[in-house]
């Protein structure tokens, strides 16, 4: 055999041992995210739905449903993990470069994951999701046999004429704003411009949800915090509170004990007792306060409420810079890239520090998203409770987060967080090379956080000290009215 053809016969097996061993890593990375969104949606599901007492076949259907529900979680939070995943991986090749145990970490490995969630995220919120909704509530048509594959077939043809529908309005939708040549001859492509293009309205959606959640979740934090930690209070005696306290909660018990049934009494003793629980709750809130540390109490609350205001004002800050190099320098818009040129230069100007602090800001902002969905008053109801939550409530939180997921890395680099170019097909996004959109979006996020914040912040002081000072027992003043009086 020839060198040349001996060196065309190696690149040949090495590029294929490559792409097993990137197959391998996605496998086992999916594998084990699969297994954990299957614990977590186990300890929320309502085990009533899944029993076999009642119809076999009802059970079997909610747990293929369950799978699907489990499978587009898995993806969601496989888009969570996308973007710091890479920023990570990018700093580990600058600092070990030449290390033989981290060669499987390149390029093409994250170009590869990249893809991957975009391909899952399509198929799980265009297909996977609606099927499982229409199939929990397919009964088959009428007059066939019953059974699963009745099921099967009723929700096959509900989501073809869900599909139909949906490009139909898809295609009206972009020849409106598409009226050329080009745009007409697109139309045609299935695969390279519908998909693209839904996929582009719903990030668009996702990342407009994201910019109404994340300053609503951030305020939402500092108040959770506030409920969870021991708050210290200014001028404050807890142990003649707690004494306080016991005497009034012993009063009342006493009260309502001693007291006989009467058609009047019976008033008094409802009342009594909303005073009584009241006080009581009251109680244990102090005692818990009084058994915690002086660290705990003087130490745990100021520095999480410390670190809070810092990661909010960074991303702040972060983001009015970037409305400052949007005005002056246009390579600062959120394009996609096709080769991933990791392990080259640092996408932070302050190195690993910087790095390890895009992807704290990232979980962040996150989380104050999902705490922020969650809170407001439009989905409040989608919050899953423990061993009690349906499968409908189930499919509605999988798709909410996957919406929210899938649209953090472009929320992320829309903001200036990170100055990782979006790889795959998140770059293919018409509205991202719009210049008033991601301007206004970025001027929209700081100002609606930073509103949150002075409001939340004021607010907090403000009534820590009206409590220290003892303002909040004082009367409130009455205003008196001249009745004038009736002449007998």
């Amino acid at each position: 055999m020839a060198p040349v053809e001996q060196d065309a016969l190696a690149v040949r097996e090495q590029l294929f041992h490559e792409r097993v061993r990137e197959c391998i890593i996605c496998a086992l990375l999916f594998a084990s995210l699969y297994i954990l969104c299957h614990f977590i949606i186990t300890h929320f599901k309502k085990h009533t739905d899944f029993t076999a007492v009642h119809d076999d076949e009802d059970a079997a259907v909610n747990r293929i449903a369950l799978g699907l529900c489990t499978f587009t979680l898995a993806v969601a939070l496989g888009a969570v993990l996308l973007l710091p995943f890479s920023i990570i991986s990018n700093e580990v090749l600058l600092s070990f470069p030449q290390n033989y145990y981290i060669q499987w970490l390149n390029g093409s490995l994250i170009h590869g994951l990249w893809n991957l969630v975009f391909l899952f995220s399509n198929m799980s919120l265009v297909f996977l999701m609606p099927f499982a909704y229409f199939f929990t509530e397919s009964e088959g048509f009428a007059g066939s046999k019953k059974g699963i594959m009745a099921r099967v077939y009723e929700t096959s043809v509900v989501l073809l004429l869900l599909t139909l529908l949906v490009l139909g309005m898809v295609w009206v939708a972009s020849a409106i704003v598409g009226n050329d040549a080009a745009s007409r001859q697109s139309l045609y492509d299935l695969w390279e411009y519908y998909l693209p293009y839904l996929y582009s309205c719903i990030s668009l959606f996702g990342v407009l949800l994201l910019l109404l959640c994340t300053p609503f979740g951030l305020s939402t934090m500092f108040t959770v915090t506030g409920k969870l930690l021991v708050k210290p209070r200014l001028l404050e005696d807890l142990d003649e509170q707690l004494s306080c306290t016991r005497f009034e909660e012993a009063a009342v018990s006493h009260r309502i004990h001693s007291g006989k049934a009467s058609c009047w009494l019976n008033l008094d003793m409802e009342m009594l007792r909303e005073q009584f629980f009241a006080i009581r709750s009251k109680r244990r809130k102090l005692e818990l306060r009084h058994r915690a540390s002086p660290w705990q109490r003087n130490l745990g609350y100021p520095l999480a409420m410390l670190g809070l205001l810092a990661l909010t004002g960074i991303s702040v800050l972060i983001v009015c810079f970037h409305v400052l190099e949007l005005l002056l320098d246009d390579a600062a818009m959120p394009r996609g890239i096709q080769d991933a040129s990791l392990g080259q230069v640092s996408f932070s100007i302050f190195g690993s520090f910087g790095a390890a602090l895009q992807v704290v800001l990232i979980f962040y902002l996150m989380l104050s998203s999902v705490v922020g969905f969650y809170s407001s008053p439009l989905f409040t109801r989608l919050l899953p409770e423990r061993q009690d939550t349906p499968l409908t409530k189930i499919i509605g939180n999988c798709v909410s987060l996957l919406v929210l997921s899938s649209a953090l890395p472009v929320f992320s680099r829309t903001l200036g967080i990170t100055r990782f170019d979006l790889l795959g097909d998140f770059g293919r996004f018409n509205w991202l090379g719009n210049f008033y959109i991601v301007f206004l979006y970025n001027m929209g996020f700081a100002g609606l956080t930073t509103l949150c914040l002075v409001k939340r912040v004021s607010w907090a002081v403000q009534a820590e000290l009206i409590r220290a000072f003892g303002l909040h027992k004082l009367p409130l003043p009455v205003t008196r009215r001249r009745t004038r009086s009736k002449p007998c």
